[in-house]
């Protein structure tokens, strides 16, 4: 695992949340020092502590550890919802009918 990576990432999300590290340290209960030592990447954290911090800054795991983690087919659902929360209700149906034909015919020709 890349600490460095992970550290930077949660520093980029710390800074766009407007938080100093003092901040971030007294949301989740940790010394600013401790925030310091993850966000340069020198030690691994706990995985409660990573996900208080995640949950802090509003960020997803997924893109804290972007370079960690695989992106699992797993995630396509909810990135397709995503993609579609702005569209009207009759635009999301036409999606939807191409993407049911699609599996479908994927299934019919195996």
């Amino acid at each position: 695992m890349d600490l460095k990576a992970v550290g930077k990432r949660i520093k980029a999300a710390r800074e766009q949340k407007g938080l100093t590290q003092e901040a971030l340290a007294e949301l989740v209960n940790l010394s600013p020092m401790h925030v310091s030592v993850i966000e340069r990447g020198f030690k691994p954290t706990k995985m409660d502590t990573f996900c208080n911090i995640a949950n802090a800054l509003d960020a997803s795991a997924d893109t804290l550890l972007q370079d960690v983690i695989d992106h699992s087919a797993d995630s396509v659902p909810s990135d397709l919802d995503d993609l579609m929360k702005g569209l009207p209700a009759k635009e999301r149906r036409k999606i939807y009918h191409c993407v049911k034909a699609y599996i479908e015919a994927y299934y019919e020709n195996g």
